[in-house]
């Protein structure tokens, strides 16, 4: 386990409401109240959305934290030595279940107790732990107590046969504020998703709502899905949500999310996604790595409602920078990993060219609105750097109740399209003008490979029959030519564009002709510092 910026903001920089269930926990005392009886509730997805709606009209309340109590001793050291003990696996006791669920400890970062519920047959039952649900390993053993309820959980994770059907590998993980993240078969751990994001990266602060409560339904071993439903809570909104979980080749998550509105909030970030971008070809120059590339996603895809299919390679800027892409409910967007070469990695413990892409397709009319963009300059790969979301035109007015429909495909996405499109294989970059001649004119060289498509089967004498579309504000193109590469299947524009010093570059092209779009576009932002 290691300090990234996901973990320590989830955890240090969340508030939200307090719940009923963790009122009796403000104190801070280690036993459980003696007053917590496990007694199962009618629960369905609207009265929970019920709750929140009147949550929402009441004053915000800060969440409590455990005070003089072993759990707030719990340093950085001693909670990587904390496991749960895969033999109090919770639904282990139901014939031929898919599912395991694993609970997180409290401790370190995470001292504001989370609850979870078991539903079944309409009824919510409450998911008791304690200190013997847990492995405690070396110096920890001494801190924490034998026999010892817990006042809440920081979180759970689902088990289940994803790769081998011996094996329950982990499927879904959520800890910290609202963060989860999933793997298809064959991932490993990367990005992460958020149940919403409230003014990243505005003028106003920003608010990192708080799941406060789990309800997991019972699984029903002749499905093999699972739904997990949660509060959400912050100062300024609260909010109900249903994730139904499909696990597969690609593990699809039919989200629903509904808000109320206790304040008015100028940027609202729907189906949020994080990630980090550190380095690959268009900017290994400003480290000193023997690895070629270091990230966790290479691009944003945006799907537009008329079928055009945008890629946005990801930059690590010299200053925070944000990206707009305005939209009427787009078919998609997602955070891609493209780059499944080894080779192109060469980390064997990070195995980079695993980690999972995650694709958002709306359900219903989103409206009028932008995917927006955040990347934040990182020089430290521990940190997640770029934040992508549905941003809706109104934001969000106290009082308003808002609900968001969305499916989540996590795993190893495919690139080509059904329509044929030539794909942006890669993006490099470079000081402008001739190569192995020193640079007079201050230029910055773009090379784009447009890979696979209709183009792949064009012979390189039909270059001329093939036209570059392409654009670019605050900058001028000073020269752009299109080279075709056979024997890659791919077809490489290069534009050597000027600027002056300061400006934010945009830039977009992409190739066409015999009457039809050959490739997809491709949107970059260069900040000429």
């Amino acid at each position: 386990m290691s300090i990234t910026r996901r973990v320590f903001l989830a955890a240090s920089a969340a508030t939200s409401l307090v719940s009923l269930s963790n009122l009796a926990f403000a104190a801070g005392t280690d036993a459980a109240p003696a007053d917590t009886v496990e007694v199962a509730q009618p629960f369905s997805f609207d009265s929970l959305s019920a709750e929140m709606q009147e949550l929402a009209s009441k004053d915000y309340v800060s969440r409590p934290q455990v005070e003089d109590s072993y759990l707030k001793d719990l340093t950085y050291d001693l909670y990587r030595m904390i496991r749960f003990n895969p033999e109090k696996a919770r639904f282990a006791d139901i014939d031929a279940s898919a599912f395991r669920l694993h609970a997180f400890h409290m401790g370190w970062l995470f001292k504001s107790p989370v609850t979870l519920f078991e539903v079944a047959e309409g009824k919510a039952t409450p998911m008791g732990f304690n200190t013997d649900d847990f492995i405690y390993e070396r110096e920890s053993r001494d801190k924490v107590p034998a026999h010892q309820a817990l006042p809440g959980i920081a979180g759970f994770r689902l088990h289940y046969p994803l790769n081998r059907p011996d094996v329950f590998d982990e499927l879904i993980s959520f800890q910290g504020a609202s963060y989860f993240r999933a793997l298809g078969q064959g991932s490993v751990y990367g990005l992460s998703a958020r149940g919403l994001a409230i003014n990243t990266g505005s003028s106003e602060p920003e608010e990192f709502p708080v799941f406060t409560r789990f309800y997991v339904e019972r699984p029903n071993p002749s499905e093999p899905k699972i739904t997990v439903y949660a509060a959400l809570e912050s100062r300024s909104v609260t909010g109900a949500y249903r994730f139904v979980i499909n696990p597969g080749e690609n593990t699809v998550i039919d989200t629903t999310a509904r808000l109320y509105m206790r304040d008015d909030v100028p940027q609202l970030g729907i189906a949020p996604l994080t990630s980090m971008f550190l380095f690959a070809e268009r900017n290994r120059d400003k480290f000193d790595d023997y690895r070629p590339n270091v990230h966790d996603s290479d691009g944003l895809e945006i799907v537009k409602q008329n079928g055009e299919r945008v890629w946005r390679p990801l930059s690590n800027p010299p200053n925070l920078a944000s990206s707009y892409f305005a939209e009427q409910s787009p078919k998609s967007f997602a955070l891609m990993q493209r780059d499944r070469n080894f080779d192109h990695f060469q980390d064997i413990s990070a195995m980079y060219e695993r980690r999972p892409s995650l694709r958002i397709e709306p359900i219903g009319d989103w409206g009028k609105g932008s995917v927006r963009l955040v990347e934040i300059p990182s020089d430290l790969e521990v940190n997640d750097n770029i934040v992508a979301f549905w941003m809706p035109e109104e934001g969000g007015t106290a009082g308003q109740s808002l609900e968001f429909a969305y499916r989540m495909h996590w795993g190893d996405l495919p690139v080509k399209s059904e329509d044929e499109l030539a794909y942006v294989l890669e993006t490099r970059s470079g000081a402008g003008g001739v190569s192995g001649v020193k640079n007079k004119d201050g230029t910055r060289k773009f090379v784009i490979d447009f890979k696979d498509g209709v183009l792949a089967s064009l012979p390189a004498s039909e270059v001329g029959n093939v036209k570059i579309n392409s654009a670019v504000q605050n900058g001028e193109i000073k020269t752009q030519t299109l080279t075709p590469i056979p024997e890659e299947k791919v077809w490489r524009l290069v534009m050597d564009i000027a600027a002056s010093e300061g400006s934010i570059v945009e830039m977009t092209a992409h190739l066409s002709g015999y009457n039809r779009r050959l490739s997809e576009t491709w949107a970059y932002q260069w900040i000429n510092d």
